[in-house]
């Protein structure tokens, strides 16, 4: 593996920068941290004697209420783009007549993939509940409850037209014909938590659809560790950390079965084996059977999905299973690997080794959520507080005033180059982040209650409340 670029941060890389016109889609964007680059100046907390001001960064404790005004905006963009109606896909006019199945019937996604089911929708749907209970405003949790209603309103058509046309994908075929992880699991476990918080007996068939695919029906290795058959024969991508783990956690939590938190231990530490770097405590995006030496590649969401898959283990797992103990040992030094190697700014980047690939959205926002939630729950130490505050001050900068985000890397493959993941677009419509987004702003709400700040030097000390 050679080692990684040096590139300091704040200068602009020799990287090309290409923006499609008329679209939110741009490519390989080096961090924009200059003065010269149009940037605010920096800002410090306004206690500190001799504040660092580097250009764009923001190193100053966030209120309650700034964090909360930044989760509006997202919560407002999805209730203003999710258009709740039936059209034909082929034309884009609505269909009013639900009574016979019509073959090019589906949901409106023409603005994105806001009311589909999907994995990058069941982030956001279980989001919404965790803002929702951190922060009393049931608008949030109401979005998750009109969303799913939809879903579940209109299945009974959909399945009739999968009977007779087979499964169509804008006509929820990803449910209907489970063939994936992607497919079942974070909307999976979203669903348990909105059952849990909304009953609804049409979900059973969900959570069933979900529960048989990830038991029975996925590929595994012959030790239990989930697999893909692609792009080989078999393979394992950290993804699905996060398509399985959360799911199989809560359906532990649910039923008080002990088996589901043992499928999620074996996941974790099966995944692990094969992808850890315990050295530098960094997640390798894949890895491919038969290829002992295959070149690692610490793409950034794939590590953010491990430590979120496991922060949301532990958050559930009873204190007394046999496995908590490796799952927490694993947890704590993928943190400490994540703390190591966060950028100047509060962000992190694209590969997370390689500082000359750009800061990326969606990473940062789940290192910032599972650092803060390893911390409030104290599985991390306070220490670790600073680092989660400027990652929430770094992604608050990245959402728009209409509740759009910034910097969220696109839809990506396990690949065998650097290039590859280098130059992975970024998108306004990539769902992947906007989830983590309000979970890591939910967990700040969190951490600033549990915690007492002080100023000293120049910078943060947190110290846990006494109750």
């Amino acid at each position: 593996m050679r080692p990684a670029i040096s590139c300091p941060e704040r200068l602009v890389c020799a990287m090309a920068v290409v923006v499609a016109v008329g679209s939110s889609l741009s490519y390989a964007q080096p961090p924009a941290a200059t003065a010269a680059s149009g940037q605010r100046p920096g800002r410090s907390d306004p206690a500190f004697s001799q504040p660092s001001l580097a250009p764009g960064v923001d190193y100053t404790v966030p209120s309650e209420a700034e964090i909360k005004a930044a989760l509006d905006r997202i919560r407002d963009h999805f209730v203003r783009s999710t258009p709740y109606r039936i059209i034909d896909s082929s034309t884009g006019q609505p269909i009013s007549d639900l009574s016979t199945p019509v073959k090019t019937a589906g949901i409106d996604n023409r603005n994105g993939e806001f009311n589909d089911w999907s994995y990058s929708m069941g982030v956001v749907l279980a989001a919404m509940l965790q803002v929702s209970e951190v922060t009393g405003d049931t608008t949030f949790q109401d979005y998750t409850f009109r969303n799913f209603d939809f879903i579940f309103t209109h299945l009974p058509y959909f399945k009739k037209q999968a009977a007779e046309f087979g499964p169509q994908n804008q006509g929820y075929g990803r449910m209907i014909d489970m063939r994936e992880l992607d497919h079942c699991g974070a909307i999976g476990a979203a669903l348990i938590k909105t059952n849990a918080t909304k009953p609804d007996p049409r979900y059973k068939e969900g959570i069933d659809l979900a529960a048989t695919h990830i038991l029975t029906r996925q590929l595994r290795l012959p030790d239990g560790t989930l697999a893909r058959s692609r792009p080989v024969k078999l393979a394992l991508w950290i993804d699905d950390a996060y398509m399985s783990i959360p799911f199989l956690a809560q359906m532990g939590k649910a039923t008080g079965e002990t088996k589901y938190f043992d499928d999620a231990a074996r996941q974790v530490i099966g995944m692990s084996a094969r992808l850890f770097n315990r050295e530098n405590g960094l997640f390798d995006h894949s890895w491919f059977a038969g290829m002992d030496d295959d070149a690692r590649f610490y793409w950034g969401r794939g590590g953010g999905w491990a430590l979120m898959a496991m922060a949301e283990l532990l958050s559930v797992m009873p204190e007394t299973h046999p496995d908590r103990a490796k799952v927490l040992e694993i947890f704590r030094r993928g943190a400490r690997g994540a703390v190591e190697t966060q950028g100047s700014t509060g962000l992190w980047h694209q590969l997370l080794d390689r500082t000359d690939s750009y800061l990326e959205t969606s990473a940062s926002a789940m290192f910032t959520f599972a650092i803060a939630r390893g911390v409030n729950r104290g599985w991390l130490p306070a220490s670790y507080a600073p680092v989660a505050q400027s990652g929430w001050r770094a992604l608050e900068a990245r959402i728009r005033p209409d509740g759009q985000i910034e910097g969220i890397c696109v839809g990506t493959t396990a690949a065998y180059d650097a290039v590859y993941y280098y130059n992975r677009p970024t998108e306004l419509k990539a769902m992947q982040g906007y989830g983590p987004v309000l979970m890591a702003g939910a967990e700040m709400i969190t951490m600033l209650r549990n915690f007492d700040i002080r100023r000293v030097n120049n910078t943060f000390y947190y110290d846990r409340k006494k109750q």
